[in-house]
Protein backbone atom coordinates (compact mmCIF):
# COMPACT_ATOMS: atom_id res chain seq x y z
CA UNK A 1 0.00 0.00 0.00
CA UNK A 2 2.72 2.30 0.95
CA UNK A 3 6.12 2.81 -1.23
CA UNK A 4 9.39 3.01 1.25
CA UNK A 5 12.55 3.80 0.67
CA UNK A 6 15.44 1.30 0.94
CA UNK A 7 18.17 2.28 3.70
CA UNK A 8 20.66 4.71 3.21
CA UNK A 9 22.24 5.16 6.33
CA UNK A 10 24.98 3.07 6.06
CA UNK A 11 26.79 6.94 5.66
CA UNK A 12 25.68 9.52 7.61
CA UNK A 13 26.49 12.73 5.08
CA UNK A 14 22.73 11.92 2.50
CA UNK A 15 22.35 13.65 -0.35
CA UNK A 16 19.01 15.86 -0.56
CA UNK A 17 17.07 13.56 -2.71
CA UNK A 18 18.07 10.50 0.18
CA UNK A 19 17.02 12.86 2.98
CA UNK A 20 13.56 13.78 1.65
CA UNK A 21 13.00 9.95 0.62
CA UNK A 22 13.73 9.39 4.35
CA UNK A 23 11.80 12.31 5.50
CA UNK A 24 8.79 10.81 4.02
CA UNK A 25 9.20 7.69 5.49
CA UNK A 26 9.07 8.84 8.92
CA UNK A 27 5.77 11.06 7.48
CA UNK A 28 4.26 8.16 6.26
CA UNK A 29 4.55 5.88 9.48
CA UNK A 30 3.23 8.90 11.26
CA UNK A 31 0.08 9.38 8.89
CA UNK A 32 -0.81 5.58 8.87
CA UNK A 33 -0.76 5.16 12.41
CA UNK A 34 -2.50 8.62 13.68
CA UNK A 35 -4.62 9.39 10.87
CA UNK A 36 -5.62 6.25 8.87
CA UNK A 37 -5.58 4.05 12.09
CA UNK A 38 -5.94 6.92 14.45
CA UNK A 39 -7.10 6.49 18.22
CA UNK A 40 -5.60 3.24 19.37
CA UNK A 41 -5.98 2.48 22.75
CA UNK A 42 -7.94 -0.37 25.20
CA UNK A 43 -10.82 1.80 24.59
CA UNK A 44 -10.19 1.63 20.80
CA UNK A 45 -8.59 -2.18 21.01
CA UNK A 46 -9.26 -2.81 17.37
CA UNK A 47 -7.09 -0.06 15.93
CA UNK A 48 -4.87 -0.75 18.73
CA UNK A 49 -4.54 -4.34 17.11
CA UNK A 50 -3.93 -2.77 13.70
CA UNK A 51 -1.02 -0.32 15.05
CA UNK A 52 0.38 -3.73 16.01
CA UNK A 53 0.11 -5.37 12.98
CA UNK A 54 1.66 -2.57 11.08
CA UNK A 55 4.55 -2.72 13.16
CA UNK A 56 4.91 -5.69 12.96
CA UNK A 57 4.68 -5.99 9.68
CA UNK A 58 7.46 -3.22 9.13
CA UNK A 59 9.66 -5.23 11.06
CA UNK A 60 9.41 -8.24 9.28
CA UNK A 61 10.29 -6.54 5.86
CA UNK A 62 13.63 -5.16 7.78
CA UNK A 63 14.14 -8.86 7.83
CA UNK A 64 13.93 -9.03 11.52
CA UNK A 65 13.08 -12.15 13.79
CA UNK A 66 9.97 -10.62 15.37
CA UNK A 67 8.34 -11.31 18.50
CA UNK A 68 5.39 -10.45 20.63
CA UNK A 69 5.19 -10.12 24.34
CA UNK A 70 1.51 -10.82 24.97
CA UNK A 71 -0.27 -10.60 28.12
CA UNK A 72 -4.19 -10.24 28.67
CA UNK A 73 -6.86 -7.75 29.98
CA UNK A 74 -10.42 -8.36 30.44
CA UNK A 75 -9.74 -11.46 28.09
CA UNK A 76 -7.89 -9.32 25.58
CA UNK A 77 -4.59 -9.85 24.59
CA UNK A 78 -2.02 -7.14 24.70
CA UNK A 79 1.69 -7.11 22.93
CA UNK A 80 4.59 -5.51 23.05
CA UNK A 81 6.29 -6.36 19.66
CA UNK A 82 9.71 -6.81 19.28
CA UNK A 83 12.31 -7.08 16.54
CA UNK A 84 16.06 -8.12 17.56
CA UNK A 85 19.24 -6.89 16.63
CA UNK A 86 21.72 -9.88 17.49
CA UNK A 87 24.81 -8.43 18.40
CA UNK A 88 28.25 -10.49 16.96
CA UNK A 89 30.51 -10.20 19.53
CA UNK A 90 28.86 -9.92 22.91
CA UNK A 91 24.97 -10.86 22.10
CA UNK A 92 24.23 -10.97 25.79
CA UNK A 93 24.47 -7.25 26.42
CA UNK A 94 21.30 -5.53 25.61
CA UNK A 95 20.34 -1.96 24.21
CA UNK A 96 16.86 -1.22 23.88
CA UNK A 97 14.93 1.21 21.68
CA UNK A 98 11.63 1.96 22.48
CA UNK A 99 8.45 3.78 21.87
CA UNK A 100 4.49 3.16 22.93
CA UNK A 101 2.43 2.86 20.23
CA UNK A 102 -0.82 3.42 22.03
CA UNK A 103 -2.85 6.94 22.09
CA UNK A 104 -4.67 8.24 24.71
CA UNK A 105 -8.41 8.74 24.75
CA UNK A 106 -9.63 11.31 22.48
CA UNK A 107 -6.40 11.62 20.58
CA UNK A 108 -4.84 10.83 17.62
CA UNK A 109 -1.93 10.88 19.33
CA UNK A 110 0.18 12.15 16.20
CA UNK A 111 3.16 13.62 17.80
CA UNK A 112 2.28 11.40 21.05
CA UNK A 113 3.20 8.85 19.99
CA UNK A 114 3.56 8.24 16.39
CA UNK A 115 5.88 10.15 16.12
CA UNK A 116 8.23 7.95 17.95
CA UNK A 117 7.41 4.96 16.44
CA UNK A 118 8.14 6.34 12.95
CA UNK A 119 11.24 6.80 14.81
CA UNK A 120 11.88 3.72 16.35
CA UNK A 121 10.77 2.15 12.65
CA UNK A 122 13.42 4.20 10.39
CA UNK A 123 16.16 3.47 12.83
CA UNK A 124 15.42 -0.40 12.64
CA UNK A 125 15.51 -0.21 9.36
CA UNK A 126 18.38 1.74 9.16
CA UNK A 127 20.47 -0.69 11.59
CA UNK A 128 19.52 -3.99 10.06
CA UNK A 129 22.03 -3.62 7.37
CA UNK A 130 24.81 -3.05 9.96
CA UNK A 131 26.91 -5.79 11.64
CA UNK A 132 26.87 -4.76 15.50
CA UNK A 133 28.90 -6.12 18.37
CA UNK A 134 25.96 -5.80 20.58
CA UNK A 135 22.43 -6.70 20.65
CA UNK A 136 19.85 -3.84 19.64
CA UNK A 137 16.23 -4.60 20.82
CA UNK A 138 13.65 -2.70 19.35
CA UNK A 139 10.46 -2.54 21.17
CA UNK A 140 7.26 -0.96 19.98
CA UNK A 141 5.46 -0.98 23.71
CA UNK A 142 1.76 -1.33 24.39
CA UNK A 143 -0.46 0.43 26.77
CA UNK A 144 1.56 3.36 27.62
CA UNK A 145 -1.17 5.86 28.57
CA UNK A 146 -3.37 6.34 31.22
CA UNK A 147 -5.33 4.95 32.50
CA UNK A 148 -2.83 2.01 32.71
CA UNK A 149 0.47 4.42 33.09
CA UNK A 150 2.48 3.41 36.42
CA UNK A 151 0.25 -0.19 36.51
CA UNK A 152 1.68 -3.29 36.42
CA UNK A 153 -0.44 -3.53 33.49
CA UNK A 154 2.06 -0.78 31.40
CA UNK A 155 3.42 -2.32 28.36
CA UNK A 156 6.89 -1.73 29.34
CA UNK A 157 6.81 -2.60 33.02
CA UNK A 158 5.72 -6.14 31.68
CA UNK A 159 9.16 -6.02 29.39
CA UNK A 160 11.19 -4.95 32.25
CA UNK A 161 10.04 -7.15 34.70
CA UNK A 162 10.51 -10.27 32.49
CA UNK A 163 14.06 -9.23 31.62
CA UNK A 164 15.05 -8.55 35.07
CA UNK A 165 13.53 -12.30 36.03
CA UNK A 166 15.77 -13.56 33.36
CA UNK A 167 18.96 -11.64 34.47
CA UNK A 168 19.24 -10.30 31.19
CA UNK A 169 21.86 -7.97 30.77
CA UNK A 170 20.06 -4.12 29.59
CA UNK A 171 22.94 -1.52 29.46
CA UNK A 172 21.10 1.28 28.42
CA UNK A 173 17.80 2.40 26.78
CA UNK A 174 16.41 4.85 24.56
CA UNK A 175 12.68 5.92 24.90
CA UNK A 176 11.27 7.46 21.84
CA UNK A 177 8.71 10.03 23.35
CA UNK A 178 6.93 12.58 21.21
CA UNK A 179 9.54 13.99 19.15
CA UNK A 180 8.11 15.59 16.07
CA UNK A 181 6.81 19.37 17.43
CA UNK A 182 9.03 22.17 16.97
CA UNK A 183 8.72 26.17 17.13
CA UNK A 184 11.15 28.87 16.69
CA UNK A 185 8.73 31.27 18.14
CA UNK A 186 9.60 33.15 20.94
CA UNK A 187 8.18 31.73 24.43
CA UNK A 188 7.13 28.84 22.44
CA UNK A 189 9.16 26.77 25.16
CA UNK A 190 7.55 26.27 28.82
CA UNK A 191 8.90 24.32 31.66
CA UNK A 192 8.73 23.58 35.22
CA UNK A 193 8.75 26.61 37.97
CA UNK A 194 12.33 27.74 37.52
CA UNK A 195 13.85 26.12 34.69
CA UNK A 196 12.92 28.55 32.23
CA UNK A 197 16.41 30.38 33.59
CA UNK A 198 18.63 27.77 32.53
CA UNK A 199 16.86 26.78 29.11
CA UNK A 200 16.01 28.53 25.80
CA UNK A 201 12.44 30.31 25.38
CA UNK A 202 11.94 28.43 21.80
CA UNK A 203 10.55 24.89 20.92
CA UNK A 204 13.28 24.15 18.67
CA UNK A 205 15.45 21.54 19.96
CA UNK A 206 15.19 17.50 21.23
CA UNK A 207 16.08 17.04 24.92
CA UNK A 208 17.85 13.84 26.56
CA UNK A 209 16.27 13.72 29.56
CA UNK A 210 17.88 10.96 32.37
CA UNK A 211 17.42 10.44 36.03
CA UNK A 212 20.69 10.49 38.47
CA UNK A 213 21.86 6.69 37.91
CA UNK A 214 21.71 6.99 34.30
CA UNK A 215 23.89 10.04 33.78
CA UNK A 216 27.20 8.47 32.57
CA UNK A 217 24.37 7.10 29.88
CA UNK A 218 23.45 10.27 29.14
CA UNK A 219 26.58 12.30 28.68
CA UNK A 220 27.93 9.32 26.08
CA UNK A 221 24.61 9.87 24.21
CA UNK A 222 24.90 13.94 24.31
CA UNK A 223 28.41 13.86 23.07
CA UNK A 224 27.70 11.56 19.87
CA UNK A 225 24.19 12.84 19.18
CA UNK A 226 25.92 16.15 18.37
CA UNK A 227 28.68 14.66 16.54
CA UNK A 228 26.15 13.43 14.07
CA UNK A 229 23.12 15.50 14.00
CA UNK A 230 22.55 19.24 13.45
CA UNK A 231 19.30 19.78 15.50
CA UNK A 232 19.96 21.50 18.56
CA UNK A 233 19.91 19.53 21.60
CA UNK A 234 19.40 20.30 25.42
CA UNK A 235 19.72 17.94 28.33
CA UNK A 236 18.80 17.48 31.87
CA UNK A 237 19.17 14.99 34.80
CA UNK A 238 17.40 15.54 37.47
CA UNK A 239 16.17 13.55 40.39
CA UNK A 240 12.34 12.62 39.51
CA UNK A 241 11.06 14.01 43.28
CA UNK A 242 12.16 17.32 41.92
CA UNK A 243 10.80 17.06 38.28
CA UNK A 244 8.45 14.27 37.99
CA UNK A 245 7.55 14.83 34.45
CA UNK A 246 10.84 13.00 33.45
CA UNK A 247 9.53 9.72 34.25
CA UNK A 248 6.49 10.41 32.33
CA UNK A 249 7.13 7.74 29.48
CA UNK A 250 8.04 4.05 29.15
CA UNK A 251 11.87 5.14 30.91
CA UNK A 252 10.41 4.85 34.07
CA UNK A 253 9.49 1.25 33.86
CA UNK A 254 13.63 0.60 33.48
CA UNK A 255 14.46 3.52 36.48
CA UNK A 256 12.09 1.91 38.60
CA UNK A 257 13.86 -1.60 38.07
CA UNK A 258 17.53 0.16 38.31
CA UNK A 259 18.19 0.07 34.71
CA UNK A 260 19.88 3.02 32.83
CA UNK A 261 17.78 4.83 30.28
CA UNK A 262 17.28 8.32 28.70
CA UNK A 263 14.20 9.80 27.27
CA UNK A 264 14.41 11.97 24.28
CA UNK A 265 11.36 14.11 23.64
CA UNK A 266 10.43 17.29 22.28
CA UNK A 267 8.84 17.92 25.55
CA UNK A 268 5.36 16.95 25.12
CA UNK A 269 3.05 19.37 26.66
CA UNK A 270 5.68 22.03 27.60
CA UNK A 271 5.68 22.73 24.23
CA UNK A 272 3.06 21.15 21.89
CA UNK A 273 -0.63 22.80 22.60
CA UNK A 274 -2.18 20.02 20.73
CA UNK A 275 -0.73 17.51 23.42
CA UNK A 276 -3.14 15.03 24.40
CA UNK A 277 -6.27 16.68 22.19
CA UNK A 278 -7.93 15.21 19.04
CA UNK A 279 -5.82 18.06 17.40
CA UNK A 280 -2.55 16.21 17.69
CA UNK A 281 -2.67 15.09 13.81
CA UNK A 282 0.40 14.45 11.75
CA UNK A 283 0.36 17.49 9.43
CA UNK A 284 1.72 19.60 12.51
CA UNK A 285 4.59 17.72 13.26
CA UNK A 286 8.30 18.78 11.63
CA UNK A 287 9.79 16.12 9.77
CA UNK A 288 12.57 17.63 8.70
CA UNK A 289 13.70 17.72 12.35
CA UNK A 290 12.37 14.12 13.21
CA UNK A 291 14.94 13.23 10.51
CA UNK A 292 17.80 15.04 12.12
CA UNK A 293 16.73 13.24 15.13
CA UNK A 294 16.91 10.35 13.68
CA UNK A 295 20.37 10.82 11.76
CA UNK A 296 21.90 11.32 14.86
CA UNK A 297 20.41 8.81 16.95
CA UNK A 298 21.78 6.16 14.34
CA UNK A 299 25.66 7.78 15.30
CA UNK A 300 24.48 7.14 19.19
CA UNK A 301 23.62 3.76 18.71
CA UNK A 302 27.09 2.66 16.29
CA UNK A 303 28.55 4.47 19.11
CA UNK A 304 26.83 2.70 22.01
CA UNK A 305 27.40 -0.87 20.21
CA UNK A 306 30.98 -0.64 19.69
Amino acid sequence: MYKFIGCLFLVLNLGTSEEKSLQENLKIHTKVLSSDIGERNFSKYQNLEKAGEYIFKEFKSYGYPVKEQTYYLEGKPFKNIIAIKEGKRFPKRIIVVGAHYDSVIGSKGADDNASGVAGLLELARALSKVDLNKTVEFVAFVNEEPPLFMTEDMGSLRYVKEAKEGSREIVGMLCLESIGYYSDEKNSQQYPFGFGLFYPDRGNFIAFVSNLNSKPLLDRVVKEFRKNSKLHSEYLVAPIILTPAISFSDNYSFWRYGYKAIMVTDTAFYRNPYYHTYSDTFERLDYESILKLVKGLYGVLLKLCE
